[in-house]
């Protein structure tokens, strides 16, 4: 966003907003909380996410509707009480591990882009960050990415790069086609000469594929 001009600008002036696939977890059932903090539900399963929310959002989003998304809270396994606006923009920048699984929701991107690294960077990002910044215990986060993450990436997450207009090897390292990336945004947000508002009713929505292992949502990360 700093890249975009739109770090410190007000939500409802923001020219490109960005949506997280984590504001659409289902919520848990008394079962699925007590698995939850031992460590032992799979929140990388397409049944983790409340497809049609998503795809009801989304397409809001595109018809030029501002809607109201939830917030995670990753230490209680809930929605959090308070919800991110997301007022109409000319992009949209919907990120996730599987923005691409669900069919009409992949059907509504403009631009699909898949952020790939390698297996150890994904894994060793992951380790440290929820050490950092949650607390977690290392042999708990080991058998998540055993027993879940792992698992749901090979079979959920990794055969959808497939879809994907773009793919950026390295991750977020490779400054290069990030920067090829931004320049694309910058040249939707260019004014076109003709007289319009300033901001479309229709949106142009780019999503990528944010790999399960990288860096936590805004509260914390499963």
């Amino acid at each position: 966003m700093e890249q975009l001009g739109q770090a410190g600008v007000a939500s409802e002036q923001q020219r490109v907003q960005t949506i997280h696939l984590e504001s659409f977890y289902r919520p848990l059932s008394p079962e699925d909380q007590i698995k939850a903090k031992r460590g032992q539900y799979n929140f990388d399963h397409p049944s983790a996410f409340d497809e049609d929310l998503l795809l009801n959002t989304l397409t809001q989003i595109k018809e030029g509707k501002t809607v109201e998304l939830f917030q995670y809270d990753f230490v209680n396994n809930c929605r959090a009480e308070k919800t991110i606006t997301v007022y109409p923009s000319d992009v949209i920048i919907c990120e996730g591990i599987l923005v691409f699984y669900f069919k009409e929701v992949r059907d509504l991107f403009n631009m699909k882009l898949f952020v790939d690294a390698d297996a150890d960077t994904r894994l060793s990002r992951r380790v440290l960050r929820y050490v950092k910044d949650l607390g977690r215990d290392l042999d708990q986060i080991l058998h998540q990415y055993l027993n879940y993450v792992k698992p749901a990436f090979e079979d959920f997450c990794l055969p959808t790069k497939k879809y994907a207009d773009v793919i950026i090897p390295q991750g977020a390292d490779n400054k290069v086609a990030i920067g090829v990336i931004v320049q694309h945004i910058q040249d939707l947000l260019k004014p076109t000469g003709h007289p319009a508002p300033r901001l479309r009713h229709n949106s142009d929505t780019l999503a990528w594929f944010r790999n399960p292992y990288d860096e936590p949502p805004y509260t914390s990360a499963h």
